[in-house]
């Protein structure tokens, strides 16, 4: 049996209607926040944070806070990026499927990349004197939810490029 008269599997087909709709959505948002970003703020680059805090503030967040426009713009072009594939993938092109593959891939090392960043912000907020015993107990709270988080959010988008570069999935795209 060929590609073309092979039967569509369901896993493709409702992978492709939940990105669709999901990216269909966060680009539609994301077009209004870039609008908002850039009727209300003037265009020279986000200021720095500033004030007697700023320097206890980590370099991570000041870079954050001073690049605040970059960030939505990159999330408008992710969004586009996946509606697009989303579609790609719905109508079996390849190379949507090996976009999707990389979209997933970058989702891992982002939460492996955030996860590690949110440790490091915590540990410096520890070391700060404001915070107290207290807090402790709470922020390794978050570490353990964190962590776990991750894990789960890693291994199904792990799952995910498995099935679409499995053989199966794979015959099913032109």
């Amino acid at each position: 049996m060929d590609a073309q008269t092979r039967t569509q599997s369901t896993f493709v087909t409702v992978l492709a209607w939940i990105f669709i709709v999901g990216a269909g959505f966060t680009t539609v948002i994301s077009i209004l926040q870039n609008i908002f970003i850039s009727v209300t703020f003037p265009p020279e680059p986000f200021p720095g944070p500033s004030g007697p805090a700023a320097d206890q503030i980590p370099a991570s967040g000041r870079f954050m806070m001073g690049h605040v426009d970059l960030f939505f713009r990159l999330f408008l072009a992710l969004s586009c990026v996946t509606l697009i594939s989303a579609v790609g993938l719905l109508r079996r092109r390849n190379w949507a499927r090996i976009v999707f593959i990389v979209i997933f891939a970058l989702g891992i090392v982002w939460n492996i990349g955030a996860l590690i960043l949110q440790q490091l912000v915590i540990s410096s907020m520890l070391a700060q004197p404001l915070f107290e015993v207290q807090f402790d107990q709470m922020m390794l709270t978050m570490r353990i939810f964190s962590i776990a988080i991750v894990i789960v959010i890693s291994t199904v988008l792990g799952w995910l490029i498995a099935r679409l570069a499995s053989p199966s999935i794979r015959s099913e795209f032109k």
